[in-house]
């Protein structure tokens, strides 16, 4: 806040305030209303100046779309320039801001970082058959990548790194350290809204992660080229000390936690990707990619099972149609919503075969649905935990209301010895 009044920019609708925060466990600093706020009030203005985007980094926005088009994302150049600016010190300009992203530890408001640094045995464990492993072990893969690509960016940008007397990236920072300032990045970024590609991507102060994040808010951060500020227009009222939300976009909680490691559990995007594949070695492969290819479908299709529809509307159709073993049976499929059995024995493999695979998924975690529920009524769980049983619970959930409509549909009455098409 001193910082942000000494370079001109006094917020006087919102302050940080140390709060108890029931999902984290403990109090944390988080940014709340100064005053009470109504419906469509600023709450949040930040001069453009105070705001780290790419193209104010590369003094070029040509050059800065250039970098990120290429072998680097947004969020490692803003990472590596942050890095670079702490080696400064005291005499940066950033310094009091990367001294509090310091301070958070890439932690969002539940208190908990990025399972990018968790360590690899304890991702495994608390989150064990939640598809999130192999998400952040994917993303990492993918970090590590781009590290190794970081003095190419050196040479490429040489008049932004011509003024640090530093050695080159990979020999100035271990790979440790640059995870660690990628996952502090990610979880204070900002997606502006109807800016160019290299302001898209901003660092903001008194945002996230000292701001919630929320998937229900309507509240978003957007650039205001009149006055040149990045603002937060608020949704609702606020009364005094109430914590702020913005949105976050239609993200599901797999990629919240994932990005800020939070989990919101009035999430409305929540979903569970059901893979689908059509065996090419089925006699009746190509009139069966045929027809689907009338509908639009593929031979490995994926499907959403939502929170609010766990059992995707196509996933019957498009299984009859996988496991039909005659032409009759293929010219009776229909691909709708609402659309009938017409083949019992047919409707006995789909459903048993459906079952299968999502008990066997269920079975994947470590611990049923109900030691989620303790988890996050235990006092002494670690906040990593916590989140953790918040995202595995939500999943287990979506997994057996799939597994209950399937049940409703059309319940399996026996195991058919077919071979599973899901992947």
């Amino acid at each position: 806040m001193k910082w942000l009044k000494d370079n001109g920019a006094p917020q006087d609708k919102v302050e940080l305030r140390t709060l108890e925060v029931h999902a984290a466990g403990r109090p944390l600093d988080v940014t709340v209303a100064a005053q009470p706020l109504r419906a469509g009030d600023v709450a949040l203005s930040v001069p453009e100046k105070l705001v780290v985007t790419l193209d104010r980094i590369f003094e070029s926005e040509g050059l800065a779309e250039m970098l990120t088009a290429g072998k680097l994302s947004e969020l490692a150049c803003l990472a590596l320039y942050m890095m670079y600016e702490k080696k400064v010190g005291k005499e940066g300009f950033w310094y009091q801001y990367i001294k509090e992203l310091d301070r958070q530890a890439a932690r969002g408001v539940q208190a908990v970082e990025s399972p990018l640094l968790w360590s690899d045995e304890e991702l495994g464990d608390l989150l064990q058959g939640s598809p999130v492993v192999a998400a952040v072990r994917a993303r990492l893969t993918g970090i590590e990548k781009e590290y190794n690509e970081l003095d190419g960016v050196w040479f490429m940008a040489g008049s932004l790194f011509n003024k640090y007397p530093f050695d080159i990236p990979t020999e100035a920072f271990p790979f440790v350290r640059f995870k660690q300032a990628f996952a502090a990045v990610q979880a204070s970024i900002v997606h502006l809204q109807g800016v160019a590609a290299a302001r898209r991507f901003a660092l903001v102060p008194l945002g996230p992660p000292l701001l919630s994040y929320s998937s229900t808010a309507k509240a978003t951060f957007k650039y205001n080229p009149e006055n040149k500020r990045v603002e937060l227009v608020v949704d609702r009222d606020y009364t005094p000390g109430e914590p702020l939300y913005a949105w976050c976009g239609p993200q599901p909680n797999s990629r919240l936690l994932l990005n800020y490691g939070i989990v919101d559990e009035s999430n409305p995007y929540d979903k569970l990707a059901l893979n689908v594949t059509l065996p090419a070695d089925d006699p009746l492969y190509k009139l069966k990619r045929g027809i689907l290819q009338e509908e639009n479908l593929v031979t490995m299709q994926t499907f959403d099972m939502k929170r609010s529809q766990p059992l995707p509307p196509l996933l019957l159709p498009y299984l009859r149609l996988a496991y039909a073993t005659t032409h009759e049976q293929l010219d009776k499929v229909v691909f709708s919503e609402d659309a009938a059995a017409f083949d019992p024995q047919l409707e006995q493999t789909v459903a048993c075969q459906l079952a299968a695979h999502l008990n066997q998924r269920l079975a994947g975690y470590k611990h049923p649905l109900w030691r989620d529920l303790e988890i996050l009524e235990d006092p002494a769980a670690s906040p990593r935990q916590k989140v953790a049983a918040r995202l595995t619970k939500i999943e287990k959930s979506i997994l057996q209301g799939c597994l209950d409509a399937v049940s409703t549909c059309a319940p399996c009455l026996g195991e058919l010895p077919l071979p599973l098409l899901f992947y």
